[in-house]
Parts: structure tokens; C-alpha cells; sequence
């Protein structure tokens, strides 16, 4: 295993400022896009896939991208599993993979002691150039997703999220359950997830990050050693965009629980939008700013009833959620989500002021700086800036943009990006 207390305090000491995160690109022989940060005072290197091919990719068969991915660790047809993990840990390597929404993920993490950082490239190469998604640990993993979808149906919260998605998108591949769904599961088979490999694991459809301490010639050279085991092919088609709404949704949804589990929200925003600055700080006000945040002021603090209510947006590769959570008491769920609309038409009518304007730009601002606090933060944010495809100097002006942000501007793309009018809200509980 690797040496834990000794990372940590090295990781500690890469707080970098984000002026001072150089971003240095390139592209593989096969085609695999690049993103270097150099960090030399640390003895460790991470480096994290990412490609098109998550839960949206699922087509008719959910659950496929997910199963797919943790196939990965199945080993190959010279290493079991076992032998797989076993190939890590001898040289204190961490391996990791992981399929989202819009991404799937394939993460190393090593020191770069010569000799061990050799055989962590080299297992690592051998799992991406011969994956062997041997039938019995295929049959385990799918077994153990169906067991994690029995799970989530005796929990209210991801019945309500589940729910609110599928509300949200509909049709969209947005809609598709990244857990996967029972009659798809069964009938997945280990052929599906080598062709899924196979289609969506490619240079032309996937980006590599790396961080830690390597110099460009090494980087480049463990780039190639990556990009050569991958299989080739071409990136996968866009997805299609998400039409907006514009009339709302209700569903209520009996469950056995003491809490109603609240959402609200509706499809708002792709990743790399310039909008997203003014809506960060616009939605900092009103429920991303924690303590200070209309909404724990006003639901919370002076009304009791909420236990826990926030907002934020995600932006993806399509329009992404604006979403609210809330929980409360069953008594109090119709007091609670009438009161939180209130907070939402007046928000969009009125916008924020001047003082919550200057008051989250300065949260925004003085905590961006701890999202660079680790090679592992810097090395999940090139993986989002290669994956979306955003400037190189994202990092650099974050701070610029949003202290560029005037208040006139900020309401304006909130009325025009909110319409409190088209939410779809998700409640489930409320049964004796």
C-alpha cells in the first residue's frame, strides 16, 4: 500500500496559486490529447483518463458504461484480478476507475521513484492494451449492481434523484440511471463491455492529465507508453442538446420515511458557458453559499423547515441541471416547498443586491485557491478542462472572471437562464 501519512504531507504542500499553474499541451502519435502541469517538488505522479463514455452512452443498454469500467480492474489475459492489484500495490501505486454522466475515468496514481513508477506505467498499459473481462468477475460486478439498485430503492434520496432526472430529460441520454437498471443488467453480457471498450476508450475519443513531479520529456514519454495501448477509433458524436422546458412538473412519491427528500430544478447549463460565472455568483446567494445563503437564512434559520436546503448548478456537455435540495419533515413537505418557490420567483424577479454580490464573489474568490490544494485536485481539474474542452488559461483567470462580473449583468442571465415557471420537482415520502 502506499505510504499514506507521507502523501498527505506532501500534498500538502502543493497549494499552488492558480497564476502559477502552467498548463502545457500536446498530442500523442495515436492522437490522445495531453494536459501537463509540472510539479517537481513533489516525488509522485498522477495521471487521470478521461473519455466520452459514461452513463450517456448507455444507448438502451443502462448500466453498460458503468459495468464496463469497473471491468477494467478484472485484470487481463496474463493477471487475474488479483494479480492486478497485487501489480499496484508492490510499488505503492494507486489504480482507480469510474463512469459518470457525461464521463468515464481511468486514474493512476505513483511515486516516480524510477524503477516503480515503471511497473505502475507497465500494468497499467497492460490493462488498457488487453483488457480480459473475464465472465465470472463480469457476473460478480453485475451482481453486485444489482444489489447497490436494491439499495438505492429502501433509500428516499436516490429514489428522488433517480426520478428527478428522469423527469428532467426524459428521452435524453441525461435520463439514463448510471447504476443501470434491473432487465438491462441481467441481460448485459461480457461481450457488450468490450465492445463498449472497445468504441469509447479510444486516443480520438479520450484526454490524458498528468501532474507531479516529471519533467516534460518524462510526461511525454509516459503519454506515449498510454497512448499506444489504447485502441484506436474515432471520438464519439456530440450529444444531442436538451430542449427547454417550459411547463412544470410535479411528482409526489410515496415512501416510508419520517423525511421528505425535495428536488427542484431544470436542464440550464454546458460546461464552458461564460454564463457560468455570473450564475456561480448569482447562485452563491442564493442557496451555494452555505450559512450565508437565502435559502438557509429564510427556509432554515427563520422559518424551521428545512434540515438541509441548498442550490447549485452542474454544467456538463449538454445543458446540465440547476437543481435545489431539500429535506423536511412529511408534516411540513407541501409548507416547505411552497416557501422554497417563493424564494425562487422572488430571486428571478428581483435578482441579488449589491452586498450578496461582493459577499460571494469574496467566498468564490478566497476558496477557488483550495481546488488547487493537491496534485490530485489539479489533476481532476485538467481532466475537466481536456474532457470539455475549455481554454488552457481557465485556471489562470477563473479569479479574473469572476471579479469581472457586474451586478446588472448577473440579474439580467438570471432572469434569462432561471424560469421559475418550467421546474420539475421530485418529493418522495410521506407514507404512514
Amino acid at each position: 500500500m502506499m505510504r499514506t501519512g507521507f502523501l498527505v504531507a506532501l500534498v500538502g504542500l502543493l497549494a499552488l496559486p492558480a497564476q502559477a499553474v502552467e498548463i502545457e499541451e500536446w498530442e500523442t502519435d495515436e492522437g490522445l490529447r495531453v494536459l501537463y502541469v509540472a510539479a517537481p517538488d513533489l516525488p509522485m505522479v498522477d495521471l487521470r483518463l478521461t473519455f466520452d463514455g459514461g452513463a450517456s452512452r448507455d444507448g438502451d443498454q443502462n448500466g453498460l458504461a458503468s459495468l464496463t469500467s469497473s471491468a477494467l480492474q478484472h485484470g487481463t489475459a496474463e493477471m487475474d484480478a488479483d494479480a492486478l492489484a497485487e501489480g499496484f500495490e508492490s510499488v505503492g501505486a494507486q489504480f482507480s476507475t469510474t463512469a459518470l454522466r457525461d464521463m468515464a475515468i481511468v486514474s493512476l496514481r505513483s511515486l516516480t521513484e524510477p524503477d516503480w513508477m515503471d511497473a505502475a506505467l507497465e500494468t497499467m498499459s497492460a490493462v488498457l492494451a488487453e483488457p480480459a473481462f473475464p465472465e465470472a468477475d463480469f457476473d460478480r460486478a453485475r451482481r453486485q449492481a444489482l444489489q447497490g439498485l436494491q439499495r438505492e430503492r429502501q433509500d428516499p434520496g436516490s429514489v428522488a434523484t433517480r426520478r428527478f432526472y428522469e423527469l428532467m430529460y426524459g428521452d435524453h441520454p441525461y435520463a439514463n440511471w448510471p447504476g443501470g437498471e434491473r432487465e438491462t443488467l441481467e441481460a448485459l453480457q461480457p461481450a457488450d463491455a468490450r465492445a463498449f471498450y472497445e468504441r469509447h476508450y479510444t486516443t480520438a475519443n479520450g484526454a490524458l492529465a498528468i501532474t507531479g513531479g516529471l519533467s516534460r520529456s518524462e510526461a511525454e514519454a509516459a503519454a506515449a507508453r498510454i497512448s499506444a495501448a489504447l485502441p484506436q477509433g474515432p471520438a464519439v458524436e456530440p450529444l444531442p442538446a436538451v430542449e427547454p422546458r417550459e411547463d412544470p412538473v410535479e411528482e409526489r412519491i410515496d415512501f416510508p420515511s419520517e423525511q421528505a427528500h425535495i428536488h427542484m430544478g431544470a436542464p440550464t447549463l454546458r460546461r464552458g458557458e461564460d454564463d457560468h460565472y455570473a450564475l456561480t455568483l448569482a447562485n452563491h446567494a442564493f442557496g451555494g453559499g452555505g450559512f450565508i445563503s437565502r435559502l438557509f437564512l429564510e427556509i432554515r434559520s427563520a422559518r424551521g423547515l428545512a434540515y438541509s436546503v441548498s442550490s447549485r448548478f452542474q454544467p456538463m456537455a449538454v445543458e446540465g441541471p440547476f437543481r435545489i435540495g431539500m429535506q423536511t419533515g412529511v408534516d411540513q413537505a407541501d409548507e416547505a416547498v411552497a416557501a422554497l418557490r417563493e424564494e425562487l420567483e422572488r430571486w428571478h424577479a428581483e435578482g441579488i443586491d449589491a452586498d450578496e454580490l461582493e459577499a460571494s464573489r469574496e467566498n468564490v474568490v478566497n476558496s477557488f485557491p483550495l481546488s488547487l490544494a493537491s496534485n490530485s485536485d489539479i489533476v481532476s481539474l485538467l481532466g475537466m478542462i481536456a474532457f470539455y474542452d475549455l481554454p488552457l488559461d481557465y485556471l489562470e483567470r477563473y479569479i479574473e472572471r469572476m471579479e469581472a462580473v457586474e451586478l446588472d449583468h448577473l440579474n439580467a442571465r438570471l432572469r434569462e437562464r432561471i424560469n421559475p415557471e418550467a421546474m420539475v420537482t421530485v418529493i418522495v415520502g410521506g407514507q404512514e
